[in-house]
């Protein structure tokens, strides 16, 4: 039960800190958003708001989201790994890179680099490909682009 409550705690502490981002983009792509030309067309039709927040502004919204979301997942890794390494994030008997790093670093000037060195590589990878992925759905989603 500790484990679980210790997961819980680490999650909501690092969703704490990111949903700031999210409500800062949300809101400054609808402002953006209400006041172009298909959107007023819609109003002036008579569209009711939900129908316009929904089919226009919404959708257009959610790429930005999207890739703040990758990014935000690959800041959320780093975090929970360097909270891991200090000792303070995941309990020390579940498996995490962080913990790993750690234990590796007892070991790393004496001969056993590998220990620390494959964690790191690892943690290095997953945040660039979550990162490389969040380019391609910005590239992806973005109209100008295509």
């Amino acid at each position: 039960m500790g484990d679980g409550l210790a997961f819980g705690v680490l999650i909501f502490s690092i969703s704490l800190t990111g949903w700031v981002q999210y409500a800062r983009t949300v809101r400054g792509s609808t402002l953006v958003e209400r006041n172009k030309e298909y959107v007023q067309a819609a109003r002036v039709t008579g569209v009711p708001s939900r129908r316009i927040m929904r089919g226009h502004v919404l959708p257009n919204v959610m790429g930005p989201v999207l890739v703040l979301a990758t990014i935000q997942v690959a800041t959320a890794i780093i975090t929970e790994a360097t909270l891991s390494f200090l000792g303070v994030g995941a309990p020390p008997t579940s498996p995490s890179l962080g913990t790993l790093i750690r234990i590796g670093n007892d070991y790393l000037f004496s001969g056993e680099w590998w220990i620390t060195m494959f964690p790191g590589l690892m943690l290095v990878l997953i945040a660039l490909s979550v990162n490389l992925l969040g380019d391609w759905l910005r590239d992806a989603l973005n109209p100008r682009l295509r």
